[in-house]
């Protein structure tokens, strides 16, 4: 189990407890504020609970799995318990919202023996953010799991805030689910899901104490990614699996098919909105990279990007060029060149392109179309990927042209052999030194910890739908006020922020503040920005300066306030500075007395300071500086509505 970390066996310092009579396992975490709670049923119905500080948060609900080898759900025993350890990690993901990250965690292994006398191992986990557990199932030859029966029960009076799952082949081209619907917000539980494939993970739940994120993790080849159903009876959420045509091939099932089937962490995130916001259990939990793998080339930072503003007619040798000469005045590392540049520039003018970036220090990140028949879209190139031969020979292709990385579009879904497709373009990527960020596509499980080279993913309502659809440019504010708690919790999110300008044929909600707060409130390992050259060269001097300046990485995230949907206040540091940010989506303006003890400034600070705020200034395309006090480590700020403000300390 987790052969990767070290491994300290501590009975006083784990609260495990195993009562032979009613077959109860407990695993508390570190700090002792968290418990999971695992027991079986008079019908050997395996169920557990979550509590924190003792009180219930997820009630008594569901465990296991029916597959070819038997029922694991119902009729079973607990057969064995493992042996009591503590485990401590320590590891670096460049693209995660801290790129160096430790932690500690408790746990457990159980046995569950079915009426067939076959054994399934059930691994449980508590750490001081939150609880996981796992299933692995091992034979000779590959086994179906036919169902999970996890389920995770809320009392009635909790709410919801979540993410509803598209359809398998529906939307445009049929390239759905690529998890880029708006979220439902502050909903009662049990409410049925819009479509028939149920809510996204991340799932954000409000409890009379607490806090919880339910997601899943350390997704492998090996299963399927899941969602929860579309139905929640009485607040009880289950596990569903794939639709029929989630898969690189109609013929592959969608159905988890392994001699080695390890199912992905259900992780629970537990504690105040704070403590869910800077949790990094995802990453905890995912598959460490190997060590014989050298990643120590990989650069996380900055990109330019011609299409989120100008789109399809943007993608021209002479735009190109340009977007690399703005991001090497910007400082930036990366410009990315998007959809049909093989038709509309040419592998020959491709190179030229990335000579005359390596001459500015600019990296060029070429876009892919992932698809072969899984859905109709046209944009190329197309299905050069798909296949490893092909797909290694055009890795080595562009690797030799000098191209950085890749930005690959439009996955079938979360069905197996989609799964086996991800890990398989990371691999092959990493081993051509390219970095990836993938759209169209599933949420983070960690897998930038796996493979360090993966620095975003979307999985999200991206920027581009505000320039689509006046009605999505309305919801921005609040989408973006949602995602910090949600969506960007689990691993580093695409979004591609900050426009300053206008948008064709559309009135921009988010005011010019509220843009420039996004290099913060929101975290990828690369950040696309819209931000074009002509725009950017309207704004005062100290906004190119800030955007000049900006951290490449992160150390450090600190949520100060916020409400989902409403508002966030939040901090990251990098290096010996914090960056502070906030934004507004509410209709009056906000007035906040900010605590900021948790930065742990300095005394010079922390007492009495006077600093520099970029806020929105007379109109909602303005920009204003403002003098502002930290005293005795609070700060008042007022963010106007739909605006924005962001200081560096």
């Amino acid at each position: 189990m987790l052969k990767s970390f070290s491994i300290f066996v501590s009975f006083s310092l784990i609260a495990l407890t195993m009562q032979a009579a009613s077959k109860k396992i407990t695993v508390t975490s570190p700090n002792g504020k968290l418990a999971i709670e695992a027991t079986l049923t008079p019908k050997g119905v395996p169920v557990y609970t979550v509590k924190s500080n003792k009180h219930p948060v997820i009630l008594q609900s569901n465990l296991g799995l029916i597959s070819e080898l038997g029922d694991f759900s119902s009729n079973v025993k607990i057969s064995q318990v493992s042996s009591v350890k503590q485990i401590t990690d320590s590891y670096n993901a460049p693209a995660e919202k801290r790129a160096n990250r430790s932690y500690t965690a408790n746990c457990a292994n159980v046995t569950l023996t079915n009426s067939v006398g076959k054994n399934i191992l059930l691994e449980f986990i508590a750490t001081n953010e939150g609880v996981a557990f796992r299933y692995l199932l091992k034979d000779k030859n590959p086994v179906a799991v036919i169902a999970e029966k996890t389920t995770f029960k809320f009392d009635t009076s909790t709410k919801a805030w979540m993410h509803p799952h598209a359809d398998a082949k529906t939307g445009w081209c049929g390239t759905q689910p690529s998890y880029e619907e708006q979220y439902e917000y502050e909903i009662p539980v049990g409410t049925v899901a819009p479509m028939k494939a149920g809510w996204s993970f991340p799932a954000l739940f409000k409890t009379e104490n607490d806090w919880v994120l339910i997601t899943e993790a350390g997704l492998t080849p090996d299963y399927v990614g899941t969602r929860l159903a579309q139905q929640s009876p009485n607040g009880e959420y289950s596990i569903a699996f794939p639709q029929k045509g989630e898969t690189v091939k109609a013929t592959d099932a969608e159905y988890p098919v392994s001699a080695n089937i390890i199912s992905p962490w259900r992780v629970i995130v537990v504690g105040s909105l704070a403590a869910v916001v800077e949790s990094q259990m995802v990453s905890d939990l995912a598959k460490p990279a190997e060590k014989a793998v050298d990643y120590s080339w990989v650069k996380t930072g900055i990109a330019s990007w011609s299409w989120g503003v100008l789109h399809d007619e943007s993608v021209n040798y002479d735009t190109s060029k340009q977007f690399i000469e703005y991001a090497s005045d910007m400082k930036w590392d990366y410009c990315l060149i998007d959809a049909d540049w093989d038709r509309k520039i040419g592998y020959d003018k491709i190179k030229e392109l990335a000579d005359y970036a390596k001459t500015k220090n600019v990296g060029v990140i070429l876009w892919y179309n992932s698809s072969g028949a899984w859905n109709t879209t046209v944009y190329s190139p197309k299905g050069a990927l798909v296949e490893r031969d092909a797909r290694r020979a055009e890795f080595k292709r562009i690797h030799n042209l000098g191209i950085a990385g890749v930005k690959v579009d439009f996955w079938p879904g979360d069905g197996q052999s989609a799964i086996q497709y991800y890990y398989d373009m990371m691999q092959d990527a990493a081993e051509f030194h390219l970095i990836v960020n993938f759209h169209g596509a599933t949420v983070p499980r960690g897998w930038s910890r796996t493979f360090p080279n993966l620095v975003s993913m979307e999985s999200i309502r991206g920027f581009e739908f505000t320039t689509f659809d006046q009605k999505d440019t309305d919801k921005a504010p609040k989408h973006l006020t949602m995602m910090p708690y949600a969506r960007n919790v689990v691993g580093p999110m695409d979004f591609t922020p900050v426009c300053f300008g206008e948008i064709v044929g559309k009135k921009r909600r988010t005011s010019n503040g509220f843009e420039i707060a996004l290099t913060v409130i929101l975290q990828s390992g690369v950040s696309h920005y819209v931000e074009i050259p002509e725009s950017m060269a309207k704004q005062p001097d100290y906004v190119k300066t800030y955007m000049q300046t900006l951290p490449h990485h992160w150390d450090d995230v600190k949520l100060i306030d916020g409400f989902p949907g409403k508002y966030v206040v939040m901090a990251r540091k990098s290096g010996d500075k914090w960056y502070l940010a906030g934004i507004n989506s509410q209709k009056e303006p906000l007035r906040l007395v900010l605590d900021l003890s948790s930065l742990k400034l300095s005394q010079s600070l922390t007492l009495s300071h006077t600093l520099t705020m970029i806020t929105d200034g007379d109109t909602m395309r303005s920009f204003i500086q403002l003098p502002t006090n930290i005293k005795n480590n609070k700060l008042e700020v007022v963010i106007k509505p739909n605006g924005g403000f962001t200081v560096v300390l």
